[in-house]
C-alpha cells in the first residue's frame, strides 16, 4: 500500500527544493554565492523545524500563544546556524538573542507575530516562524494574526517577492505574491500597489537592468515602496523567492533611488 506524505512530509520537501535551488544558483552565480549557501542551509535547518513540530505534542492550534513552546523548540538549532554560517550582522544578532532571556526571546516572537511595526527587519523571528506556518497551512490550520490590506490572505504575511506568470493571450502575465510567512502565493493586480495600493499606472514605475532580464523592480511613487518580480515566463525553472537573491545588487540600486522593499528577501534587504 502506498503511504501517502505527511504535510509537515510535504513542508520538508518543499523546503529541501528551495536549498537545492540555492546551491544550483550558487554554482553558478560568484556574487551571489555567499548568500544562496547561506540560504540553501537555512532551508535545510527550516525542514528539519517544520517535521519535528507536530511530533512534539497535540494538535497544532494556530495561535502562537498556545503553540509557542513547540515552536520555540527550534530556537537554538536555528540561531546557532545562523551565529555559525550567517553574514556578520545576523551572526552577531544570532548570538545576542541566543543569550536571551526566555521570556523576552518570546516577547520579540509574539510581537512579530502581532505584527507590531518595530518587529519588521526581525530576521530571526520570521525564519523561525515560517516552518510553523508553513506547516499549519498543510494542515489547513489558519494563524490567528492580523491581515492586513495587501497582505498574504491566508496568513497576514507581507509579500516578499513577486511573479509574473503566463495568463490568458486577453489578459497577458499574471502577476502573484509570495507570501515571506507560509510560502503561498495569490494573484495581485499588475497596476497596484502591494503596499499602499495606489491604482494610478502614472506612480507605479517599473525598472529593469540588462544584468538581469527576468527581474523587474515595481515601485511606488507614493508610498515609496517597491516589490522585486521575477519573470517566470522567460524562466520556469526559477523559485522566485531563491532566484532574488542572484539581483540584490538591483535592491541596493532601488535602495540609492529612495524605495524601501515591502518586506527583506533571504538576503535581509
Amino acid at each position: 500500500m502506498e503511504t501517502r506524505p505527511t504535510p509537515e512530509g510535504l513542508v520538508e520537501a518543499a523546503f529541501a527544493r528551495r536549498a537545492a535551488r540555492a546551491e544550483l544558483l550558487a554554482a553558478r552565480s560568484d556574487p551571489a554565492r555567499e548568500p544562496l549557501r547561506f540560504a540553501a542551509g537555512l532551508y535545510r535547518v527550516q525542514g528539519r523545524l517544520a517535521t519535528a513540530l507536530p511530533a512534539q505534542g497535540g494538535p497544532l492550534s494556530g495561535r502562537l500563544k498556545e503553540d509557542a513552546d513547540r515552536v520555540g523548540r527550534g530556537r537554538d538549532g536555528l540561531l546557532r546556524f545562523a551565529a555559525e554560517c550567517g553574514p556578520p550582522g545576523l551572526a552577531e544578532a544570532a548570538w545576542a538573542h541566543g543569550r536571551e532571556d526566555p521570556s523576552r526571546a518570546g516577547s520579540r516572537l509574539l510581537a512579530f507575530w502581532e505584527g507590531d511595526p518595530q518587529s519588521r527587519d526581525d530576521y530571526l523571528s520570521r525564519a523561525l516562524l515560517r516552518p510553523y506556518v508553513e506547516v499549519l497551512a498543510g494542515l489547513g490550520i489558519t494563524p490567528d494574526r492580523p491581515r492586513p490590506p495587501g497582505h498574504c490572505p491566508f496568513c497576514g504575511g507581507p509579500p516578499w517577492i513577486a511573479a509574473r506568470r503566463s495568463g490568458s493571450e486577453e489578459d497577458g502575465a499574471q502577476r502573484v505574491l509570495g507570501c515571506s510567512l507560509c510560502g503561498g502565493e495569490w494573484p495581485f493586480a499588475r497596476i497596484r500597489c502591494p503596499c499602499c495600493l495606489e491604482e494610478d499606472p502614472e506612480k507605479l514605475p517599473s525598472f529593469q537592468s540588462e544584468a538581469h532580464p527576468v527581474v523587474r523592480i515595481e515601485g511606488c511613487e507614493v508610498c515609496h515602496a517597491y516589490v522585486k518580480s521575477i519573470d517566470l515566463t522567460l524562466d520556469g525553472c526559477a523559485i522566485p523567492e531563491v532566484d532574488d537573491l542572484v539581483s540584490v545588487g538591483m535592491d541596493l540600486w532601488a535602495a540609492q533611488e529612495g524605495f524601501r522593499r515591502i518586506e527583506p528577501g533571504l538576503a535581509g534587504i
